[in-house]
C-alpha cells in the first residue's frame, strides 16, 4: 500500500509532540537569555543545532541524534567545567534538550 503525500508527512510527524515542543521552547529561551552573557557564539550554535535535530528525529539511536546529543553533552560539561555555569543550570538545559528527542522504546 502506497500513502500519499498527507498521510506520509503526517507518519513523519507522528513522534512529534507538545511536550517534545515546549522543551525545545525551554531550551531556545534559555539560549536566548543566557547566550549572549554566558555562551560563546559556536556553544550557542551546537546547542541549537542539538536541539533541532533531537525535536526532528523519530529514534534516538539515528546517527544524528546521537551525534546531537554527544555535542550538546560536550558543551554543557564544558560550560560546568570551566565554572560558567552551575550544576543545576546545565542539568536543567541537559533535561530539556533531552526531552526534545523522541521517548526511548521500552526494553
Amino acid at each position: 500500500m502506497r500513502l500519499d503525500f498527507e498521510e506520509r508527512t503526517f507518519a513523519r510527524l507522528g513522534s512529534m509532540t507538545s511536550d517534545r515542543s515546549q522543551a525545545y521552547g525551554r531550551v531556545m529561551q534559555t539560549l536566548a537569555e543566557l547566550g549572549p552573557a554566558k555562551l560563546l557564539d559556536d556553544e550557542v550554535d551546537r546547542l541549537r543545532e542539538a536541539a533541532d535535530t533531537l525535536l526532528f528525529t523519530e529514534n534516538m539511536a539515528d546517527d544524528a541524534a546521537v551525534v546531537a546529543t554527544r555535542e550538546a553533552r560536550s558543551v554543557i560539561d564544558n560550560l560546568v567545567d570551566s565554572g560558567r555555569w552551575s550544576e543545576e543550570r546545565a542539568n536543567r538545559l541537559a533535561d530539556d534538550l533531552g526531552a526534545c528527542g523522541p521517548l526511548a522504546p521500552v526494553a
